[in-house]
């Protein structure tokens, strides 16, 4: 095979001659160089301070923050804290011992309102009330239904369904019962022994229809409300 040549050498060879030929003249190209004028000044670098405003007339002082002559000190009241602290124990009312249990002959005893064993919690005010959190959590949930309900009957609504009334309800409910005891009674009426391929199709067909008509029973029964497509 033939060797391989990248198409990039010319560009390469190019840009290698083009860099080269700044420097055929012993050293880099000449640039201009900065004037001796502009040599670096004592204290040029250090910051300078904006020039001081003159004070206007008839510009009003700030307030000194220095105490005028007028000025009297509040002076504290020296307290008495022995005679503070026994009329607080005085006055104060006692406290309360505290529950504990003894469990071992050495007198080693624990606490019994963190061991579990104090009724603690069914002695507050709020014991046996529903958390606020809960009630709002249960009102949310319930609008959240009341929502989707109200939206599945727009989208019923919306797709022409016709909702059966009461008493239509009730007639179709009435109308499988009865269908349901003629074919139980046909089913009932099926002889015992089953030898032939007609009967244990004739038997396969009755359960069939026995269990279909169970199932739409119960769906009526168990639904109110009863939507027919068009």
């Amino acid at each position: 095979p033939l060797r391989y040549i990248s198409k990039f050498r010319e560009f390469v060879k190019h840009e290698a001659e083009k860099n080269k030929s700044q420097w055929k003249t012993m050293g880099p190209a000449k640039v201009a160089v900065p004037s001796p004028n502009n040599f670096l000044q004592k204290h040029s670098k250090e910051p300078k301070l904006a020039p001081r405003k003159k004070e206007q007339e008839g510009e009003k002082l700030r307030p000194l923050s220095v105490p005028g002559r007028t000025y009297q000190p509040v002076i504290r009241i020296k307290k008495n804290f022995i005679n503070k602290n026994a009329v607080a124990v005085i006055t104060g009312k006692p406290k309360k011992p505290q529950n504990f249990c003894v469990d071992t002959r050495q007198g080693d005893k624990y606490l019994l309102e963190t061991s579990g064993l104090f009724p603690k919690y069914i002695n507050k005010k709020n014991y046996g009330v529903t958390p606020k959190y809960v009630t709002q959590r249960n009102e949310e949930m319930k609008r959240e239904e009341e929502e989707y309900q109200a939206s599945v009957l727009e989208q019923l609504k919306k797709k022409s369904m016709k909702t059966l009334s009461e008493e239509e309800r009730t007639n179709v409910l009435k109308a499988l019962k009865k269908k349901w005891e003629e074919t139980n009674h046909a089913f009932q009426a099926l002889p015992v022994i089953i030898d032939t391929r007609y009967k244990q199709m004739q038997k396969e067909e009755l359960e069939l229809k026995l269990e279909q008509l169970e199932h739409d029973i119960a769906a009526i029964e168990k639904h109110k409300c009863v939507y027919i497509a068009n």
